[in-house]
């Protein structure tokens, strides 16, 4: 009897809660409301073209996202921060995803914003728009159900220091760096990584790395615990599969299952506790009585 009862149980709950958590989707932080006007920065941006950002989705449901500007170091031209969103929206819609690997062409990261965009929307309401458009689409990728992890080659300076913090894991490779270096260019981070920054190592570490604009090696960015582990192929083909194989150890098993993993970790890093539980909940009944929670109960009838 409990199978059947656990079915009909979990299709129920599925329906009712299958709305409010696919609401979660594409959700910007701003609107309107706040000044913040997308198709005016969206045409800004357009104008400054160059590189472009690539998605690539493999069988076993790990993306590789790749930021593809080698010869600005991968810097973000008007037309890749166009892109980022546009390959944001295609992972929010792919349901058989369970991970991502972001990483740059040509062994480096990302070296920010490409200057050329910057200094022709240099005005303080263009400025605000980019940041507005970007903190929009950087916090919607590290809400994706997918866990995510930063390939770290070469340089991650600025902005491309930031996207680091908008994964859920870092994997350096030996040599390369991540800096917080808005400080020598007037600036203060503007697309979330402070907020991130201060969430993954703390707040007087998070203070030390942008008022000293320091240089975090990859033993230093394991002591603050800001990367996961140092690997050991400098080049990028070595350095992608040893990505894949280290998210693959999180990855495994059934997609509806990881993905609920990475729901109810979002919910209790970003909601109040309560909200937090009652989400927790709903997500608990998608998977309760599914497929894979049942095969496990077939294996294993009896406490060991």
């Amino acid at each position: 009897l409990f199978p059947e009862m656990a079915i009909s149980l979990w299709k129920n709950l599925l329906q009712t809660t299958k709305g409010r958590i696919l609401q979660q989707r594409g959700v910007s932080l701003y609107n309107g409301a706040h000044g913040y006007e997308e198709e005016l920065i969206k045409k800004k941006l357009q104008q400054f073209a160059g590189g472009s950002v690539n998605l690539s989705k493999e069988n076993n449901g790990i993306g590789i996202l790749t930021l593809n500007n080698p010869k600005l170091m991968n810097a973000f031209t008007g037309t890749m921060m166009l892109q980022l969103q546009e390959r944001v929206t295609e992972l929010e819609n792919w349901k058989d995803g369970k991970g991502l690997i972001v990483y740059g062409a040509g062994n480096t990261f990302c070296s920010g914003s490409d200057l050329n965009a910057v200094k022709a929307i240099s005005n303080s309401q263009d400025g605000m728009n980019m940041c507005m458009f970007m903190q929009n689409t950087l916090t919607r990728l590290m809400r994706l159900p997918l866990i995510s992890v930063a390939l770290v080659q070469g340089k991650a300076v600025g902005g491309g220091a930031e996207l680091t913090t908008a994964c859920d894991f870092r994997l350096m490779t030996p040599g390369s760096e991540i800096r917080f270096f808005h400080k020598h260019m007037g600036l203060v981070p503007g697309w979330g990584g402070a907020a991130r920054l201060v969430q993954i190592v703390g707040s007087r570490a998070a203070l030390r790395l942008l008022s000293g604009a320091a240089r975090v090696d990859p033993e230093r960015a394991l002591r603050l615990g800001l990367s996961e582990e140092t690997l050991s192929s400098s080049d990028e083909t070595g350095a992608l599969e040893e990505a894949r194989a280290w998210l693959s150890q999180y990855t495994e098993g059934p997609d509806s299952v990881i993905r609920a993993v990475k729901k109810v970790v979002t919910a209790g890093r970003e909601l109040p506790l309560e909200a937090a539980l009652r989400t927790e909940k709903d997500i608990f009944g998608t998977v309760w009585g599914g497929p894979a929670n049942l095969q496990a109960l077939a294996k294993r009838p009896k406490h060991k």
